[in-house]
């Protein structure tokens, strides 16, 4: 059943990928520190800033989306915790994407979690209880 949105906001429980604090923290500073990691860091330590990252961001969609049925959280969750798994792959040498191996891992993950948030709601709606 889609819902509007507005009744996932007046629960105690509300949406945080609806409100620009919690989407700060659950999304942005994980992504800006993924960021900084690809610009700034060696690949090893890379490695595990994304997975860390990639994780806390896959675990606040999946709770996000149990707490209030946020449509998008519910496959960008997953998609998170799939990419954890490819970096990983990728920083210990088992996944041959070349060179530009972490170029393509930030347009995956980038890409990937548009077309998943957008496409999802737009198919869904903004809410699926």
């Amino acid at each position: 059943m889609v819902e509007d949105c507005q009744t996932c906001f007046e629960t105690p429980a509300g949406d945080w990928a609806g409100d620009w604090r919690s989407l700060t923290l659950f999304w942005g500073l994980p992504f800006a520190a993924m960021l900084a990691g690809w610009l700034l860091v060696d690949p090893g330590p890379r490695t595990a800033l994304w997975g860390a990252m990639l994780v806390w961001m896959g675990g606040a969609c999946l709770a996000n989306a149990r707490r209030c049925g946020r449509t998008h959280c519910r496959f960008t969750g997953p998609f998170f915790l799939v990419m954890a798994l490819l970096v990983a792959a990728y920083g210990m040498g088992a996944l041959p994407i070349g060179p530009w191996g972490w170029a393509i891992l930030v347009g995956v993950t980038l890409i990937g979690n548009a077309v998943l948030w957008w496409g999802s709601e737009r198919l869904l709606g903004r809410l699926v209880r």
